[in-house]
């Protein structure tokens, strides 16, 4: 028993030295994940590039694995002074993001990341210089004609250079643009281009204040549809409140005619009534209230002796 355990113990060992020593010799190597090698013999790549993970093994010492990347990569460009259409200088700064689609190509033209990035430089730079010199500058700023499409405030865009600028392409469709363009010449270096954006777009200084001036005009302007829209709606409102108030005050004013009416009739009524019970009694009272009204211990008074006026006084004699 002790024999047999002498000779596993003896063979693990002699195993776990093979291992290492076909490592430290080159013939056993590992792909990860997230590589992919290419095997290259006395510099020359042979086979084609290996993207499995897993143990492999090669030539040792004539043989080298190369190790690339399969995930995404970053590129990161430098600030570009570029003309647009309409004849404005302005500085465009981009970003990519990149992968390594054939390794065997990327290896044999541009060898590795750095390189790779020089290359980029000049193929999305210049893919940017030709859609941008061949759109307007608004196209590369806005991406929409949100205030213009807005149904409060219709603006009329023929009224001359104050008018906003209606964009007919738009910042998001430059960059799929500069995309296709580049795309174009990436893959001859193994190399997929994922996506192209426009990280950064600022002005030249002569440029910068004139823009900054067209943009608070538009923003004034379209300040002032909005104020004088309010406006309309305010005196819409304030001419209804009239009608309404004028209606209000006229059916009033005609209700409160047909109670005085109502009264006045049924004050005439009961002095009808009341004369008609006692015509003697009612033409005294009514007399002597004539008397109180008209007469006081200041007045003097000057009557034919036949006036009616004059007749209860008569009778006093």
């Amino acid at each position: 028993m002790k024999g047999l355990l002498k000779i596993i113990t003896g063979v693990f060992v002699i195993l776990v030295i093979v291992v290492i020593a076909a490592f430290m010799s080159g013939v056993v190597y590992i792909v990860d994940e997230t590589k992919q090698v290419v095997i290259t013999q006395f510099g020359e790549p042979i086979g084609e590039p290996i993207t499995d993970a897993g143990l492999h093994f090669k030539m040792p010492f004539i043989q080298q694995a190369h190790y690339f990347e399969k995930r995404l990569l970053e590129w990161d460009g430098d600030p570009n002074e570029i003309p647009t259409k309409d004849k404005k200088y302005i500085w465009v700064d981009t970003f990519a993001r990149w992968r390594i689609i054939n390794a065997l190509s990327f290896l044999e033209s541009v060898g590795n990341e750095i390189s790779a990035h020089a290359r980029l430089d000049d193929i999305i730079n210049s893919a940017t210089r030709d859609v941008i010199t061949s759109h307007l500058l608004v196209e590369a700023i806005r991406d929409s004609n949100r205030i213009l499409d807005t149904e409060e405030v219709e603006i009329d865009i023929s009224l001359a250079e104050e008018a906003l600028e209606r964009i007919e392409v738009g910042r998001s469709t430059l960059e799929n643009l500069i995309l296709v363009k580049a795309s174009k010449l990436a893959p001859q270096y193994g190399i997929e281009l994922v996506d192209v954006r426009i990280k950064r777009v600022n002005y030249v200084e002569d440029v910068r204040n004139k823009v900054y001036d067209r943009m608070i005009a538009e923003r004034k302007r379209a300040a002032e549809r909005y104020r004088s829209e309010g406006q309309g709606k305010s005196a819409e409102i304030h001419g209804q409140l009239a009608k309404e108030m004028k209606l209000i005050t006229s059916e009033a004013y005609r209700q409160a005619q047909s109670i005085k009416g109502k009264a006045d009739a049924e004050v005439t009524n009961i002095y009808a009534q009341a004369f008609g019970q006692d015509p003697d009694f009612y033409s005294f009272v009514r007399t002597m209230e004539t008397y109180r009204n008209t007469i006081d211990e200041n007045s003097s008074i000057i009557l034919t002796t036949d006036s009616d006026y004059y007749k209860y006084l008569k009778q006093l004699k």
